[in-house]
């Protein structure tokens, strides 16, 4: 598998965080030609073939996402796994013993896999999922090759700061954030970096 239509991946999770799209579209947007290819080129997604050969998306959701509302159809994929001969079922449970797969929504409630939405951008927004992402990229946690870790930071925050619903009170919950991710309270988590030195 070397590229997959944008159109065909089927999504792992129910939410994403629409500031972090929004921001990946900024960036693709930004860019042109050569220059645009190779940006797109960096982010393979991994793919995993489900029941009738269905193509589901185990990480890259956010640039998948950003990656069509800017105009482009096709992405570069890496086939990780085959699980095409499994039942609806044993598909499921074969994602979830490999964490390759997040059925829970913006409440941190369980949902069933029947909900998962059709489509990769069909996603719920989180804006503790974005919030996440900020703080990552703000030098709060290191990235690490540990399945989901986005969730298990953006549940940190959920649980401990207030739900914001302006920029100002995003701007001022991010600030808190990533206080939060270097305290010992984070020190669980993976990518946990502690105090700034």
């Amino acid at each position: 598998m070397n590229t997959v239509k944008i159109d065909q991946l089927r999504p792992t999770q129910f939410t994403h965080g629409l500031r972090e799209i929004h921001r990946k579209i900024r960036f693709y947007q930004s860019l042109s030609g050569h220059d645009l290819d190779m940006a797109i080129a960096e982010k393979p997604v991994p793919v995993v073939l489900g029941p009738a050969g269905s193509r589901y998306a185990i990480d890259h959701h956010h640039v998948a996402t950003a990656l069509w509302h800017t105009g482009v159809k096709a992405m570069p994929a890496v086939l990780v796994a085959d699980f095409s001969a499994l039942s609806h079922s044993d598909f499921w449970l074969s994602m979830e013993n490999r964490r390759w797969t997040y059925p829970y929504d913006a409440q941190s409630q369980r949902k069933s896999f029947s909900d998962m939405p059709a489509h990769i951008w069909d996603l719920a927004d989180d804006e503790f999922r974005s919030l996440a992402a900020s703080v990552r990229d703000a030098g709060g946690y290191e990235k690490t090759s540990v399945p989901l870790e986005e969730f298990r930071w953006a549940d940190l925050f959920r649980t401990r700061l207030p739900y914001p619903r302006t920029d100002e009170e995003y701007a001022a919950v991010e600030r808190q954030a990533l206080k939060l991710a270097k305290s010992k309270l984070a020190a669980g988590l993976p990518g946990y970096v502690g105090k700034a030195a």
